[in-house]
């Protein structure tokens, strides 16, 4: 684990859970119709913000890193933990 990550801003949790709660409907959503161009383009969106959010790559990984850091307690990202300590 380089210094790098340690350092990564991260999202807020509410905002982490709506996103990945929304990201498991439209991909539900797709499984029913996978024909739906509309609901493939909001699955891509939803996938591509999560990616972003969390810094990764892929789907799965940006999805197992969020729930490591939701599962984890962290409340304040370290960047704000420095400045009150």
């Amino acid at each position: 684990m380089s210094g790098e990550e340690d350092d990564m801003l991260l999202p807020d949790k509410s905002v982490l859970v709506d996103l990945l709660r929304r990201y498991r409907v439209w991909e539900r959503v797709v499984l029913a119709d996978p024909h739906d161009p509309a609901a493939h383009r909001q699955l891509e969106d939803l996938a591509y913000t999560l990616c972003v959010l969390m810094g990764r790559r892929t789907v799965h990984e940006a999805i197992v890193e969020a729930e490591r850091y939701l599962a984890a307690g962290r409340t304040v990202p370290r960047t704000a933990d420095r400045r009150n300590g």
